[in-house]
C-alpha cells in the first residue's frame, strides 16, 4: 500500500505550469503516438504508389514517365514522383503538402478526371512546376545532380558547353530540361514566356569547379586526338581508293597501247580508223591534269574533315525561336553553332533527312551527311581551296518528275565568305542568308513577283541578308510570320550596305558543264560569270574533287578581300545527286585565316 501511495504521489506531483508528472507522461505518450502517426502519414503520402493511386496521375503523367531515363537507366537508380516534386527540407515539405490540398479539391471536383480534361490543363499545371523550380534553383533536381560532380568527359560537346554557360551566367536545370520525364508541352508557350522562363539569374552564377575545368582539358585533348586519327584514316582510305583506280587505269592504258601497237604492226591501211588514238590522252591523265590544283602540292597541305549535313527547313529564324531550337538563348548570348554542333552534324542530318525534325517532305533514301576533306593554301596573291568527298548512288526524289531536281548538274559546290560585320556571320557562317520565307522553306509568300519589288522573283524569294531589310521578324511574336522578304531597303541604302562590306561573297562550281559563278548575297542572290576566280570539278573513282583559285584582294563589289592576321567566316554547301535549292548538304560556320593555327580552316603558305 505504501508503494502504491508513493507512485500516486509521484504521478500527482506538479512539475511544470501546474501540470502533474502523470499528466506530462500521458501527454508525452499521446504526443509520440500523434507524431508517429503524423510522420507515418507523411511518409505514406510521399511514395510513388500513393502518387499514382488516382487514375489521373497513373494514366497520364506516370504513363509518360515510364521508360524515361528517370525511370530506367544504366545505373539502376530511378527518380520517383516525390524525388522530383516534394522538397526534402522539412519546412518546404510542409508547405508543399499544404499546397497539395488544392489538388485534393480538384480531385473531388473532377477537374482533370479524363485525358481530354488533363491535356486541357496540362500547360497550366506544368507552368506551376516550372515556376517553382525556377524560384528554388531547381532544388529537387540538385538532390541528384550537382555541378561539382559533373564529368564533362561523359557529356556531349553541346551539353558541356551549356553547363559551363549555366555556371558562369546563373542558369538552372529547368531553363533547358523541360519535357524530359513527361510529354513535351513547353512548345505551347509564347516566345516571350519561353525567354522569361529560360533567362539566367546572375545571382545563381558560381565559380566553375576545378574538377570540371580539368575534365574539359582532358576531353578536348582526347577529342583532338580522335579527330586526328579520323583524319588519318580518311586520308589513307582515300589514297587506297585512288591507288586502286590509278592501277586500274594503268592496266587500261597498257592494254590500249598494246592494242595500238598490234594494229600498227598490221599491213598499211588495215587499222587506219584507229591511228588517231593517243595513249597520252587517256581519261586518267586528263583527270590528273584537271585536279592537280594550280601547282599547289596538296600532299603537304593540312586537312580538315568537315561533315556537311542535310538541313531541312532550319532557317536563321528557326534557330532563334526557342520552341524550335533549344540553343536559341545560348546563340543570342554569343555561342557559335560550331561550339555545340561540330561533332554531331551527322546525327542532326539524320533527324531532318528522315522527317523527324524540320522537314515536311523527306527525300527518302538521301544520305544524311557528307564527310568532306577540306584543304586551304595561299601564296602572295591567291587563296586556294580543295574539297574532296565520296559520291553516292542516285536516289530519285519522289516530288520531282524524273527524280532529278537539276538534271544538268549532278553536283554543285558553293562557298561563302564574310567578315564579322555581317549579322550572325561570326556565329552561324552563311546561315544568315537562309530565311523562313525563302522558296521551298516553311513559309514562302504566295506570288511574290506581284509585289513589284526590284528583285528577281521569277523563281521565288532567294537568299538575302538582314542588312538588306528594314525589318526581319525573328521570333514570330503575336503570330507574326517569320522573315522579312518584302521589307526591302531603298536602292541607296542597299548600295551603302554593299559598299560597307555588309554582304556575303559567293563562289559556285557547277558539275555538269564545269561552269563557274561568282557573286554575292545582300538583297538577293546575285550571280554572274566566274570572272573573279578559277576552278575545276572532277569525279574519278567515286571521289569528287573541287579545286578553287581566288585572288586574295578584290575590288569587285560584294567580294571579301582576305588579309594576313585576320580571320574570316567560311561556309560551304554541296548539291549532290542532282539536287537544287535547300535540298543540299551544308556546313556549319567555320573560321578561315592565312597562317592562323587557331582558325578551323588554316590556309598555309606555299
Amino acid at each position: 500500500m505504501q508503494q502504491q501511495s508513493f507512485y500516486r504521489g509521484l504521478l500527482s506531483r506538479k512539475v511544470l505550469f501546474g501540470a502533474t508528472l502523470g499528466g506530462a507522461v500521458a501527454f508525452m505518450v499521446i504526443g509520440v503516438l500523434i507524431w508517429g502517426g503524423f510522420n507515418w502519414a507523411m511518409e505514406a503520402t510521399n511514395t510513388e504508389p500513393f502518387c499514382i493511386s488516382c487514375h489521373e496521375m497513373k494514366e497520364n503523367v506516370f504513363a509518360e514517365y515510364t521508360g524515361t531515363v528517370h525511370d530506367a537507366n544504366r545505373s539502376g537508380v530511378p527518380a520517383t514522383c516525390p524525388d522530383c516534386h516534394v522538397p526534402r527540407p522539412w519546412i518546404h515539405k510542409m508547405k508543399r503538402k499544404i499546397q497539395a490540398s488544392n489538388e485534393v479539391w480538384h480531385k473531388l471536383m473532377g477537374t482533370v478526371d479524363t485525358p481530354e480534361k488533363f491535356n486541357e490543363h496540362r500547360l497550366e499545371m506544368a507552368k506551376r512546376v516550372w515556376d517553382a523550380m525556377k524560384r528554388t534553383d531547381s532544388r529537387e533536381c540538385r538532390n541528384c545532380h550537382d555541378w561539382s560532380t559533373m564529368n564533362p568527359e561523359r557529356q556531349k560537346p553541346r551539353a558541356r558547353q551549356q553547363h559551363l554557360n549555366a555556371m558562369e551566367k546563373g542558369g538552372t536545370c529547368i531553363d533547358c530540361h523541360k519535357g524530359i520525364a513527361h510529354s513535351k508541352v513547353h512548345d505551347r508557350l509564347s516566345e516571350e514566356e519561353l525567354e522569361q522562363l529560360a533567362a539566367p539569374n546572375p545571382a545563381l552564377a558560381q565559380p566553375v569547379p576545378d574538377s570540371f575545368k580539368e575534365g574539359l582539358v582532358r576531353v578536348e585533348a582526347a577529342e583532338a586526338q580522335a579527330e586526328a586519327k579520323r583524319q588519318e584514316e580518311t586520308r589513307r582510305e582515300r589514297e587506297a581508293k585512288q591507288a586502286a583506280k590509278e592501277a586500274e587505269q594503268k592496266r587500261i592504258d597498257e592494254a590500249v597501247a598494246k592494242a595500238l601497237a598490234a594494229q600498227q604492226a598490221k599491213p598499211a591501211g588495215a587499222a587506219a580508223a584507229t591511228t588517231t588514238a593517243q595513249p597520252a590522252a587517256t581519261p586518267g591523265a586528263a583527270a590528273a591534269a584537271s585536279t592537280r590544283g594550280f601547282g599547289v602540292d596538296w600532299k603537304g597541305v593540312p586537312e580538315r574533315l568537315i561533315t556537311l549535313f542535310y538541313p531541312g527547313q532550319t532557317s536563321m529564324e528557326w534557330t532563334l525561336v526557342g520552341k524550335f531550337h533549344g540553343g536559341a538563348r545560348p546563340f543570342m548570348d554569343g555561342d557559335r553553332c560550331f561550339t555545340c554542333h561540330d561533332k554531331e552534324t551527322a546525327a542532326m542530318g539524320r533527324k531532318m533527312v528522315t522527317g523527324e525534325k524540320a522537314e515536311p517532305t523527306p527525300p527518302v533514301g538521301k544520305r544524311a551527311a557528307i564527310p568532306v576533306t577540306v584543304q586551304a593554301a595561299h601564296d602572295a596573291e591567291n587563296l586556294y581551296l580543295r574539297f574532296q568527298w565520296e559520291g553516292s548512288e542516285h536516289v530519285p526524289v519522289p516530288f520531282v518528275e524524273g527524280g532529278k531536281m537539276d538534271p544538268d548538274n549532278q553536283v554543285k559546290l558553293a562557298v561563302m565568305l564574310a567578315t564579322d560585320d555581317v549579322t550572325y556571320a561570326s556565329q552561324a557562317g552563311c546561315w544568315g542568308t537562309c530565311h523562313h520565307d525563302l522558296r521551298t522553306m516553311a513559309e514562302p509568300p504566295e506570288n511574290p513577283a506581284a509585289s513589284g519589288l526590284p528583285l528577281d522573283l521569277s523563281k521565288g524569294v532567294t537568299k538575302y541578308l538582314k542588312e538588306s531589310r528594314t525589318e526581319v521578324e525573328e521570333k514570330g511574336r503575336r503570330g507574326a510570320k517569320l522573315g522579312g522578304w518584302d521589307k526591302l531597303k531603298t536602292p541607296d541604302d542597299l548600295q551603302a550596305e554593299l559598299k560597307a562590306g555588309h554582304s556575303m561573297d559567293l563562289l559556285r562550281v557547277n558539275g555538269g558543264s564545269g561552269s563557274l559563278e561568282d557573286g554575292h548575297v545582300l538583297e538577293q542572290r546575285s550571280m554572274s560569270g566566274g570572272q573573279g576566280f578559277q576552278g575545276h570539278i572532277k569525279e574519278e573513282g567515286g571521289l569528287w574533287t573541287v579545286v578553287l583559285k581566288r585572288k586574295l584582294v578584290s575590288t569587285q563589289p560584294g567580294d571579301v578581300s582576305i588579309e594576313p592576321g585576320k580571320v574570316y567566316n567560311f561556309g560551304f554547301a554541296i548539291h549532290d545527286d542532282y539536287t537544287n535549292a535547300r535540298f543540299h548538304h551544308v556546313s556549319l560556320g567555320y573560321k578561315l585565316g592565312l597562317d592562323q593555327p587557331q582558325a578551323e580552316v588554316n590556309a598555309t603558305a606555299q
